[in-house]
């Protein structure tokens, strides 16, 4: 009697959630010491701002390579390779003599993540049968929730118990169980020693990637009117464009352009992409709405910003579950029209909201981010072959990336130009200088945009719905 292929189906998500946990905390915690590192190594904040800023730019553009080099070559290899170098990487982080050091063991640290971040969900795919892949997924959108709400707090109780070095050496622990568990538990798989990288479709896919972010990034400190940034915009989208026209000659491409023909994982991309802005958007200014608009202490910001992400990891998992028995494309686009529906009530924030109305405004939208992630995961990753499974579960993290990147940059920027139009020119000190009822008008405009572009996104799941109707009718 043969064992079943999925008997360690839980140790194998156990695995992969340690890396999706570590790789997660270690993004918020290490915002957190950004304010002692300028002291203890003697820097100033454009310098030490490289050090969450060259983990993101190095994550983002490797991912896809990650991907095909697990289908090519097997994901379990890949995998644990990026558990130990993230591990080694993040004690060098904690070892390092000063802040260029610091930011060369953190491109390190990226490239060990992209290692696991484009693998994870393949391996999870793989582990699980097709009619329990949305539960295991959204147990692993839990783990992130975690992640994002435990990062600052715990970061915070390191760097005042000990010292900042500590917020690296708490991931070894971690990545030693983690590499453990993967080398026991997961499968090596089949790799597909026939296939040949694609070289110069990764090198020009890189280099699109990194102008396009670097665009962004620079845009917040520049100002998106710089000649500089529009150069490096219009670079990005010459090099995409040379990008597709080098995967549509080679005959084993970077990326199968074959896959986007599916209509439906072109839209389960395109709709992941802008709820990932969205959820950008209410980070990265809620904060200041809580604190500079209501006058709310840093304490409780933490605690009211962190109800999102509580919301989201207890819905996740529910979702996965339902879209396992229902489908997930009614449950995924349910999501979307509920997210909608919360930033339409944040759209309202006024002055006089009460923490009341604050929480049933908010909680829509870590409600809506929960119930739409976990079955739009699920649907992309059950609408590619096995064999591309890595290069799907790659597109997949480097759409959540890329997502947030554009969504810190050009929502922060949309909400810092609604401002100076209401206060009717440019104010000495910034943004957070100017008059309070200038800057609730643009957060209350910023909202409203990014629920039009979540309206847009449901309406494109319902597009998608109708189809997956039709097609399976016919």
């Amino acid at each position: 009697m043969t064992s079943s292929p999925y008997r360690y189906k839980w140790h194998i998500l156990a695995a992969v959630g340690m890396g999706v946990f570590l790789a997660t905390i270690d993004g918020s915690i290490v915002n957190v010491s950004l304010p002692t590192l300028v002291r203890d190594l003697n820097t100033d904040f454009a310098t030490v701002q490289w050090v969450p800023l060259a983990y993101l730019l190095t994550l983002s553009t490797v991912l896809l390579g990650m991907g095909r080099l697990g289908d090519m070559i097997g994901k379990k290899p890949i995998y644990v390779s990026g558990f130990v170098l993230f591990t080694i990487s993040s004690m060098l982080c904690g070892l390092a003599p000063n802040i260029h050091w610091l930011i060369g063991f953190r491109v390190l640290q990226a490239i060990g993540a992209s290692m696991t971040q484009a693998l994870g969900m393949a391996i999870i795919t793989e582990a699980f049968p097709p009619q329990e892949r949305g539960k295991a997924l959204g147990y692993s959108g839990t783990l992130v929730s975690i992640g994002i709400v435990l990062g600052p707090t715990l970061g915070g109780f390191l760097i005042d118990a000990f010292s900042w070095r500590s917020i690296f050496f708490v991931n070894l622990p971690i990545g030693i169980i983690g590499t453990a568990l993967t080398l026991r538990y997961v499968p090596r798989g089949t790799a597909v020693k026939t296939q040949r990288f694609d070289y110069g479709g990764a090198a020009v896919l890189f280099a699109a990637l990194l102008s396009l972010l670097m665009a962004l990034t620079l845009g917040q400190q520049w100002g998106f009117g710089d000649g500089r940034i529009w150069l490096m915009l219009a670079g990005s989208l010459l090099l995409l464009t040379l990008f597709v026209v080098i995967e549509k000659r080679i005959a084993q491409p970077m990326i199968d352009l074959g896959l986007f023909r599916n209509l439906l994982f072109t839209i389960n991309l395109i709709t992941g992409l802008i709820a990932f802005i969205a959820v950008a958007g209410v980070f990265i200014l809620l904060p200041f709405y809580l604190e500079n608009m209501l006058g709310y202490g840093p304490r409780q910001v933490g605690l009211l910003v962190a109800a999102v992400p509580v919301l989201l990891g207890i819905t996740a998992p529910i979702s996965g579950i339902l879209s396992d028995r229902y489908g997930t494309r009614p449950i995924a686009t349910i999501g979307l029209a509920i997210l909608a529906v919360g930033y339409l009530a944040m759209s309202r924030f006024t002055t006089e909201t009460t923490l009341l109305a604050y929480l049933l405004a908010v909680l829509p939208f870590g409600a809506g981010m929960g119930i739409f992630q976990s079955p739009n995961n699920s649907a992309v990753m059950g609408s590619v072959p096995h064999e591309k499974l890595g290069i799907a579960s790659g597109l997949l993290a480097m759409t959540r990336n890329l997502g947030q990147t554009t969504g810190i940059a050009v929502l922060g920027a949309l909400w810092a130009a609604r401002v100076m139009a209401y206060a009717g020119e440019t104010v000495s000190g910034g943004v957070t200088a100017a008059p309070i009822s200038a800057q609730i008008a643009g957060l209350q405009n910023t909202f409203q945009v990014i629920a039009t572009a979540v309206t847009l996104a449901f309406l494109l799941g319902v597009y998608g719905m109708i189809k997956e109707r039709v097609k399976d009718e016919g």
